[in-house]
């Protein structure tokens, strides 16, 4: 397989669209940490209403990713275009994006210590913006129903997860941002979360899913996005994508 080729081709099938007419859309990135050149020139498009993993192996500059269209300080973006329904995001501080509906669910999961699980619910809707109310998301959620007056990190770690996802969900998200969703967790509580993003998408909520297990995170997906030291090498279906062998051996080890 000619992988100069595979990468010509990913990056021509995301940069022929205009990025203010996409749903949302990514040109061009560059961004770093410092001098640490991390995001080298990412483009993206994604399309309303789909999965997309995002995927690679470690270091190549997956969360990097999220975390620049999230618009965080860390990495800074110094090159580039961002778009999300035609607004451009690249302009953008944090809070900005998140308020455009761009919610990140960071692989810490960032769950307040000394705050309920409906505290922690409830702070996430003091700004406007807000999303799914107090009795959807129990709805959705029933562990956190059951367990609405406890301490959020005292949780378990499946359910801190759900936590971290029904917090972003308190807000109002176009655009929702995973990162490693499945770290750490049991696999019948994986199927938990699967789920809940199958359930997300039904509402017609899009999503970006960074995740080590390639594998699940492809059976979910209708599309999938390597990246290798920073840069996309393959934009396509993640059932291609699972059944290109040499393609997953190269970039992703599987």
């Amino acid at each position: 397989m000619n992988f100069m080729s595979v990468k010509r081709e990913a990056i021509a099938a995301v940069t022929e669209t205009d990025p203010s007419k996409a749903f949302f859309a990514m040109r061009n990135a560059h961004a770093y940490y410092g001098e640490s050149y991390i995001v080298q020139g990412v483009s993206l498009d994604v399309q309303q209403g789909e999965i997309v993993a995002l995927l690679g192996r470690n270091g190549a500059g997956k969360t990097s990713t999220l975390r620049t269209i999230a618009r965080l300080d860390d990495p800074e973006l110094r090159q580039g275009e961002i778009w999300l329904e035609g607004k451009p995001i690249h302009t953008m501080k944090a809070w900005q994006a998140s308020r455009a509906g761009i919610q990140l669910v960071p692989e810490d999961r960032r769950i307040i210590a000394g705050l309920t699980v409906e505290e922690n619910l409830t702070l996430s809707q003091v700004a406007p913006g807000h999303g799914w109310s107090l009795d959807e998301i129990y709805a959705h959620f029933p562990r956190l129903a059951d367990r609405r007056k406890q301490e959020g990190v005292t949780l378990s770690g499946g359910e801190q997860q759900m936590l971290a996802v029904a917090r972003a969900l308190a807000r109002e998200v176009k655009l929702l941002l995973l990162d490693e969703p499945y770290e750490g967790l049991a696999p019948v509580i994986v199927k938990e979360i699967e789920g809940i993003v199958h359930s997300i998408k039904e509402r017609g909520i899009t999503t970006i899913i960074v995740e080590q297990n390639a594998v699940a995170a492809l059976r979910m997906a209708d599309r999938a996005v390597i990246l290798d030291t920073g840069e996309l090498v393959f934009a396509g279906s993640a059932r291609d994508l699972l059944e290109n062998e040499s393609l997953r051996k190269e970039y992703l080890a599987i």
